[in-house]
């Protein structure tokens, strides 16, 4: 177990410096650069190397390390309630972003720097994480030097169904995460992290269960197995339409394109009492007939 308790140490380290960079860049630099930059970055380098030495210990951790699924599920969980608790309101995920830009809570500007802050931050995280790998501080990260170079795909099944498992796993969580958007965090982030660790248990022996572009880039891109389109295919174009999907079921429509519903009726939040109206409309009968007599009564000219 000498070999988890170094990983643990290092999701612990990863988080405290990352934080220790939220609260010094929200010192220095202003609240829209923070909102787009900086935060996305630490997000997405605490995001990347938190994943990549947790998916090492999927591989390598049953036969090497000697722990059961249990163990990384139950990381992977506090986790993530972890990153639900610190990421102060950052994404680090594309999909998150492009929704967010569709439901107009940000513009294009916005929404492009947050897209490049995320990629230099999992390209920073796959970095700092290949450096921690090769100081080789337990046999995990030995044998994990050894078969890096030679790593396999983590498409393990047809196209057509990666790019499926993909798509449904971003519609849950995207739906999750519509529904908790307006929640107190003490109900969202749980409920996230379970969302995640379900997902994960469930698709992963399938396509990893990424639903993330640019962490899925960084993490399997590369291997060896399948061409970078058939990566395209199934880690970028995959989870858009699940994200859409999900936006539409919730939301009726897309505001950045369209204002009109098209699945739910616009009702009106106050309902008049019938017996209210009823009796409005036979007080205002005297008044009618009053007004009909008098205009009666008028001599014609």
């Amino acid at each position: 177990m000498a070999g988890l308790n170094v990983s643990i140490a290092f999701f612990c380290l990863v988080v405290g410096v990352c934080q220790a960079f939220r609260r010094l860049s929200k010192k220095i630099l202003s609240p829209g650069a923070y909102g787009c930059l900086a935060r996305e970055l630490a997000g997405s380098l605490q995001l990347c190397t938190s994943c990549l030495e947790l998916r090492m210990l999927v591989e390598i951790g049953p036969w090497g390390g000697g722990f059961g699924p249990d163990v990384v599920l139950t990381l992977l969980f506090l986790l993530f309630a972890v990153h639900g608790t610190s990421f102060d309101g950052a994404s680090a995920n594309p999909t998150v972003s492009l929704q967010e830009f569709l439901l107009l809570e940000s513009n294009l500007a916005t929404t492009a720097a947050k897209l490049l802050a995320q990629g230099a931050g999992m390209g920073m995280g796959w970095g700092v994480t290949k450096l921690y790998w090769s100081w080789e501080l337990t046999h995990l990260h030995l044998i994990q030097n050894l078969i890096a170079s030679e790593c396999s795909s983590s498409i393990r099944t047809s196209l057509h169904h990666a790019a499926f498992v993909e798509g449904t796993c971003s519609f849950l969580f995207h739906l999750v995460l519509l529904k908790l958007c307006q929640s107190h965090p003490m109900y969202r982030v749980p409920a996230l992290a379970a969302t995640v660790t379900f997902l994960t248990y469930t698709a992963g022996p399938f396509t990893g269960a990424f639903f993330n572009p640019a962490l899925a880039t960084v993490a399997t891109f590369h291997c060896s197995g399948n061409s970078f389109w058939d990566y395209v295919q199934v880690y970028w174009l995959g989870p858009l339409p699940g994200m859409l999907a999900a936006l539409l079921l919730y939301q009726g429509n897309i505001p950045r394109l369209f204002q009109k519903n098209l699945f739910y009726s616009q009702k009106s939040k106050y309902k008049i009492p019938k017996a209210r109206v009823v009796a409005h409309v036979e007080g205002d009968e005297p008044d009618r007939k009053r007004k009909g007599e008098k205009s009666n009564s008028e001599p014609r000219a």
